[in-house]
């Protein structure tokens, strides 16, 4: 976290991308990180968790080893996309927001990734899973899972 840190100058402006830095690396960040980084920048506490509670890509919870974000927008819902987050839920064993047990998958529902052709779409792990289906987004679960035991 101090290597994060360090990058940048001790300046109010960096606050975001230091917390940025830090949950890319830790998948979330403490109640630590958060103490770290206002005294690293000379905040108040209170201001960096406003600034964390209220972006919604930041978490105070720990994030999977893979992320996936089902687009909700009005394309991809139309598109069958409560179905898909429904498939995953229920191979997981996990709700949207939730992350399973040994780390490995989180699901987040989002309001739009911005690929409303290609729907119903998923990002997962920051990549876009285009024209899916429940068994498509199964199967990448599972192509998932076969990477992690080689």
């Amino acid at each position: 976290m101090e290597e994060i840190m360090t990058v940048y100058p001790k300046q109010p402006r960096f606050l975001l991308p230091i917390l940025q830095d830090i949950q890319n690396e830790e998948k979330y960040l403490s109640r630590d990180a958060m103490r770290a980084v206002a005294r690293y920048l000379s905040l108040p506490d209170s201001r960096v968790f406003a600034v964390v509670t209220f972006y919604k890509a930041l978490s105070l919870v720990p994030k999977g080893e893979h992320e996936i974000k089902v687009c909700m927008g009005t394309a991809c819902h139309l598109r069958g996309a409560s179905a898909i987050v429904a498939a995953l839920e229920k191979k997981l064993g996990v709700k949207n927001g939730e992350t399973t047990g040994d780390g490995k998958f989180s699901i987040e529902c989002v309001n739009c990734v911005g690929a409303c052709a290609l729907a119903p779409v998923a990002m997962v792990d920051g990549e876009i899973a285009a024209n899916l289906t429940s068994s498509g987004i199964l199967k990448l679960v599972d192509s998932l899972r076969g990477e992690e035991k080689k």
